[in-house]
């Protein structure tokens, strides 16, 4: 859930501190896909593990608690097998204005490409470990739906995720980001479109939000694209904003002109940014990317 940030900063690599190493140092081997929340003078993160294609994929969705936004310990894993999926995506997780934790599961439905989004809630963290699942977003036979980010504000929740069409396997990872709002966090209703690619940019092929921030009625949002279909699973982060519309809902979202941000190490992905503000008006930075051995780690900046 994003909270009163007036910036959006961008990663800088060379200041960046790996938090949670990868199960693996071959490519397909990632610890990453960050969502994060301070709450009782602590960070929780959520991050995704997962392995190479035919190795297991997304095995997990882990939760884990820092005082320092370094060190952290686990305090709950919530595994695959669970929801019947074949693999896991990027999580959300909230802690709602009534103090309860909720996390948002992407799961993937097994020997298709369609994704949908289960809920969990429980009272503490390590509750999240045995928290019945409901399916909040569903998707359909026409489309996916996975990586969703959230937002509460007076005029209620808002969500953006990561929609994949499906009417073509080879093609079922484009993607575009819809946005959608609920009163509750619970039952949602979709919107809009947020956020497209641009024809003959780096971010042609998909854009996903990753990080979301609101200053008034204004939006700046990071979010990872890819030009290709060999880029995917390498996207690059970029920069959009909007603003808030008449109705309290948030429009569309345009991009900057501005070069991505990426790893060094090819195929230079960096993705997946998650913002948390801290007291005394700092900043952290998550975000998954590629290391030399083409692995993903999952790393940290202070701002």
């Amino acid at each position: 859930m994003t909270i009163g940030i007036t910036a959006l900063p961008l990663p800088g690599w060379e200041d960046s501190t790996v938090v949670v190493e990868p199960p693996g140092t071959e490519p397909g081997a990632w610890s990453g896909a960050p969502s994060t929340v301070h709450a009782d003078g602590f960070v929780y993160l959520v991050y995704r593990l997962r392995l190479p294609l035919g190795a297991g994929r997304g095995i997990a969705n882990v939760v884990a608690r820092s005082a320092d936004g370094i060190d952290f310990t686990v305090v709950a894993e919530i595994g695959k097998d669970r929801f019947g999926a074949e693999s896991l995506e990027r999580p959300a997780l909230v802690r709602t204005p009534e103090g309860r934790w909720r996390l948002y599961v992407s799961a993937a439905t097994p020997d298709t490409k369609h994704w949908r989004v289960d809920l969990i809630e429980a009272d503490t963290p390590e509750g999240l470990a045995t928290a019945p699942a409901r399916t909040v977003l569903a998707g359909s036979p026409e489309s996916g739906v996975k990586d969703p980010v959230l937002h509460h504000d007076q005029h209620g929740w808002h969500l953006w995720a990561s929609v994949h069409p499906l009417e073509s396997w080879d093609d079922a990872d484009r993607m575009t980001t819809e946005y959608a709002t609920s009163p509750d966090g619970v039952h949602w209703t979709w919107v809009r479109t947020a956020l497209t690619g641009r024809p003959g940019e780096w971010d042609a092929r998909g854009v996903r939000v990753s990080s979301v921030v609101v200053d008034g009625d204004r939006i700046t949002v990071s979010y990872d694209g890819r030009a290709t279909a060999g880029e995917n699973w390498e996207e690059r982060t970029g920069v959009a904003s909007g603003v808030r519309l008449p109705d309290g809902t948030f429009g569309q979202l345009t991009a900057e002109d501005r070069e991505p941000v990426g790893s060094p190490h090819e195929p230079h992905g960096l993705r997946y940014l998650s913002l948390v503000a801290l007291p005394g008006g700092r900043q952290r930075l998550y975000y998954e990317a590629t290391r030399a051995d083409g692995a993903h780690d999952l790393r940290t900046e202070l701002f």
